[in-house]
């Protein structure tokens, strides 16, 4: 059953079961329902008659969410991905100038920006703006779209330093939702936890998956730890879907006060460690955990459940209707224990990239498709991940493009050159550093972060930062990576760190 669709049904069928709670504000299914139609028919008021200039190019007309978890970001969404129209998540977040420069990218006809408590919509085209009035009458039915349609767009960090809008069609989430609606057991007794932001797939998929089975979906604005247990004692919620870290913060703060309502633990972005896997049993003793690996543009690609190989580099057996392929540099198949590229034969693989290309990540071999990550199968058909598309870094459930931050870095006044790595960090899994090669004798720290920040969100900002008057170098003129890790893990004398 389509999302509108499920809405409508639920909203039909038991209209004063809650539906979205976020913070203070909660809505039922009716009134989900009557909020998004609201919004609907304020969209459908400045949508012009005219060919849409989005880079969609007419496909569909194209929205773009920029509120954030807002309490109407929901009702927004049901919207936005309504009949014809697709929806492109902007996180609040950015930094100003790559959002501008999303939106001059993606061309949206109507973008909806955050307003208090309400929100408003902007036509960039024109440069018109209008608030949308929820209290409106007349509202009618939240219209199904076609299945071969676009209906997301998401970002996924680019090597390039920009992000790289993605394009899903309706069909292959509506299969990725079906199938794991049956996968995970997600019934409509089903009250999830998710605080992550919504503009992300993770937090974005438990919602929608979460609606459409007529079960209570719980966000937060901002996740803190002592707010959230408080929020799953109280509301009895059966279901956390979470990054590691936020887990460990949870696990810390129930202080022996095990919380025995969570019957399921959804974990993604990094993989847990035994300690954490540890500390979610002595927190949540009837919990099951189950960790995923998947891509945006792959959609899900392994599960790891409790009796599954935890070694540090598997990350669990192919999703229900997911091949897993690994293959040479030749695009030949690699046989058992061989690392290579991961390609994955799904029908959940996105249309690919509609903007913002760098040329690296995603790609096709026929009905295959990967993004670039290195791996390889072993004999119980478990996937173990050694490597990321780019040298790709995972830290804290985000992923962190390397040359995108050493792009960054360089544009900043007295660097020669710079290497960004990770390191392994114990809460993190991998935390953010960078050896800088001055340019002259002074260097401006504070300058440097005030340059960061005016160009990355903070956690793309490196954690550690050492100068190196010369960076060591490979014969053939590359900085030479291992050499520095080397440095690093000794501590030595060449290496100076800032504080």
């Amino acid at each position: 059953m389509p999302l509108a669709e499920a809405i409508m049904h639920h909203a039909g069928e038991r209209p004063h079961e809650p539906a979205f709670r976020i913070e203070d504000r909660v809505f039922s299914f009716g009134e989900l329902a009557v909020d998004a139609g609201h919004i609907l028919h304020a969209l459908g008021q400045r949508l012009s008659a005219e060919t849409s200039d989005s880079v969609l190019s007419g496909r569909a007309r194209l929205i773009a969410l920029q509120t954030g978890n807002h309490p109407l970001f929901a009702a927004a969404f049901i919207a936005a991905t309504a009949g014809g129209n697709c929806a492109a998540l902007i996180d609040p977040h950015l930094p100003e100038p790559t959002r501008r420069r999303m939106i001059e990218q993606l061309r949206p006809d109507i973008v909806v920006h955050p307003e208090g408590d309400a929100l408003r919509l902007e036509r960039p085209a024109t440069g018109e703006n209008a608030p949308i009035d929820t209290d409106a009458d007349g509202i009618g039915t939240i219209l199904v779209g076609e299945g071969g349609e676009p209906f997301l767009i998401v970002f996924t960090s680019g090597t390039t330093g920009e992000p790289k809008a993605i394009v899903r069609d309706r069909r292959s989430w509506r299969l990725s939702l079906e199938t794991g609606q049956g996968f995970f057991g997600i019934g409509a007794e089903t009250t999830t936890y998710a605080p992550g932001p919504l503009a992300h797939g993770l937090t974005l998929y438990a919602l929608v998956e979460s609606l459409k089975a007529g079960a209570e979906f719980i966000g937060a604005r901002h996740f803190d730890p002592r707010q959230a247990v408080a929020t799953i004692i109280a509301r009895k919620v059966k279901r956390l879907v979470l990054v590691p870290t936020m887990l460990r913060r949870l696990c810390e703060h129930v202080r022996g006060s095990a919380l025995p309502s969570v019957e399921a633990i959804t974990v993604a972005g990094a993989k847990l460690t035994p300690a954490d896997r540890n500390a979610a049993r002595i927190a949540f003793p009837e919990a099951c955990v189950i960790e995923y690996y998947g891509a945006s543009e792959l959609g899900f690609i392994t599960v790891a459940a409790v009796s599954d190989n935890h070694a540090p580099t598997a990350v669990g057996k192919a999703f229900p209707g997911v091949r897993l392929h690994i293959l040479d540099e030749a695009e030949k198949r690699l046989p058992a224990g061989e690392t290579g590229t991961i390609f994955v034969e799904s029908p959940l693989i996105s249309d690919g990239y509609v903007a913002g290309d760098d040329g690296t990540g995603f790609r096709r071999c026929s009905n295959l498709a990967t993004v670039g990550d290195l791996g390889f199968l072993d004999p119980n058909g478990t996937l173990h991940l050694i490597g990321r598309a780019g040298g790709m870094v995972l830290s804290g459930g985000n992923n962190i493009y390397p040359s995108e931050v050493e792009a960054v870095i360089m544009a900043a006044d007295n660097v020669s050159a710079v290497q960004v790595l990770g390191l392994d960090h114990p809460d993190l899994g991998s935390e953010l550093a960078a050896i800088i090669q001055p340019r002259g004798e002074a260097f401006d720290h504070l300058a440097l972060e005030r340059h960061l920040a005016a160009a990355l969100p903070r956690y793309k900002h490196p954690r550690k930062i050492w100068l190196c008057r010369e960076l060591p170098m490979t014969a053939s003129g590359k900085i030479a990576i291992k050499e520095l890790r080397q440095w690093i893990a000794e501590g030595n004398g060449a290496l100076e760190r800032l504080v």
